[in-house]
């Protein structure tokens, strides 16, 4: 086989291997389940979803774009570390919907404060940016976020539904 066509080979195999891995089917939330938990491990870039103590789903993420560390400050593109509450869903969102993270807490606000710092908000559970859905499940080979947690549209989308406001979110590094 000559180099021309052992290039070629190779590109078609890479190019056969995206798309299977783009349009490969992943598993789906049961219908008319309520997700009560979620369970983050920043460092695997897995987030779990618990209904009544059982694991349902795992999903792939992405996070700030400094992902070590809890978040300090408002801009350090760090994801926040600890236990929050759901509080709040938007449907509405420039990545596609929303479901917020209830930092800052008392603690969070403090710290800044002592850094001299604002703690920054709008820390979310989020999809892509509205006209990029496209993008799909590659957004997770980057840490793309200002501090979020990202999943595919798809993901939020079935989130969304099953996830209630004051549901616990617990981040860990």
């Amino acid at each position: 086989m000559t180099n021309r066509k052992k290039i070629s080979l190779a590109i078609f195999l890479i190019i056969f291997g995206l798309i299977v891995y783009y349009f490969f089917p992943e598993k789906k939330l049961p219908p008319n389940i309520q997700i009560n938990k979620l369970v983050v491990f920043k460092s695997k870039r897995q987030m779990l979803a618990y209904s009544d103590g059982a694991l349902i789903k795992t999903y792939k993420i992405s996070l700030g774009k400094a992902p070590i560390g809890h978040k300090e400050f408002k801009g350090d593109k760090k994801t926040p570390e600890g236990n929050y509450i759901i509080d709040d869903k938007n449907s509405n969102s420039d990545f596609h919907k929303n479901l917020g993270i209830s930092y800052p807490n008392k603690t969070d606000k403090a710290n800044a404060n002592r850094i001299r710092k604002e703690a920054g908000d709008d820390v979310k559970i989020h999809g892509l940016l509205n006209g990029l859905g496209f993008i799909g499940k590659f957004h997770r080979w980057f840490d793309w976020t200002s501090g979020c947690i990202a999943v595919t549209d798809e993901e939020i989308d079935e989130l969304y539904n099953a996830v209630k406001i004051n549901t616990q979110i617990e981040i860990n590094p």
